[in-house]
């Protein structure tokens, strides 16, 4: 996407940069820039099925840790 934002008469150039952010923040680029920059893919099912095996395996291990009284 592109601004074009030319100087006005009798325009200072704060004037100019405040119209220029006004009409980049209005577009909504830097939102929808944030949202792809930030957002997290959703993890395969193969994946998500070895996180869950392993975390019962930790589980069971705290468990037998703490049955033995060494945690």
């Amino acid at each position: 996407m592109e601004f074009i934002v030319r100087k006005q008469e009798r325009e200072t150039a704060q004037g100019l940069i405040r119209r220029f952010t006004r009409r980049v923040k209005d577009s909504g680029v830097l939102n929808q820039a944030r949202k792809t920059r930030f957002r997290q893919h959703a993890k395969s099912k193969t994946v998500r099925k070895k996180t869950a095996l392993r975390k019962l395996e930790t589980r069971k291990e705290y468990e037998k840790l703490v049955k033995l009284g060494l945690k």
